[in-house]
């Protein structure tokens, strides 16, 4: 059973930065993929990153490109999201989820899941 727990949110003005970070019990954490979600009120939770075992491919969803970029420091267990140039559209509860082996892009192909960090970016 591999727990994660999201660190990193807060409230931005629009233009800043934050970093979220995603830490793992897992010791074998590397055989995990990663991805981040997030999720608006009344929304489904919706993909924004992935990440392979050992960092060397990394996937960004077309609203978060050129402005977040997802890393991981497997040695820490942990995965990072770093989120440039902010907008109040990015506002939202930021999850991460790890599955064993392959990257995946549905939330439904996930099976470990942090409680989740809120990001508010106001204009």
């Amino acid at each position: 059973q591999v727990q994660l727990a999201e660190s990193g949110g807060g409230l931005v003005q629009a233009g800043g930065s934050l970093r979220l970070s995603c830490a793992a019990s897992e010791r074998t954490f590397s055989r995990y993929a990663v991805g981040w979600f997030r999720r608006d009120p009344g929304k489904e939770r919706e993909f924004v990153a992935a990440i392979t075992l050992s960092g060397g491919s990394t996937y960004m969803a077309d609203s978060v490109k050129g402005r977040f970029t997802i890393s991981r420091d497997n040695a820490k267990n942990t995965v990072y999201l770093q989120m440039n140039s902010l907008k109040p559209e990015d506002t939202a509860v930021y999850y991460c989820a790890a599955r064993f082996g392959a990257v995946k892009f549905r939330r439904l192909e996930y099976d470990y899941w942090g409680q989740g960090t809120q990001v508010t970016v106001s204009s």
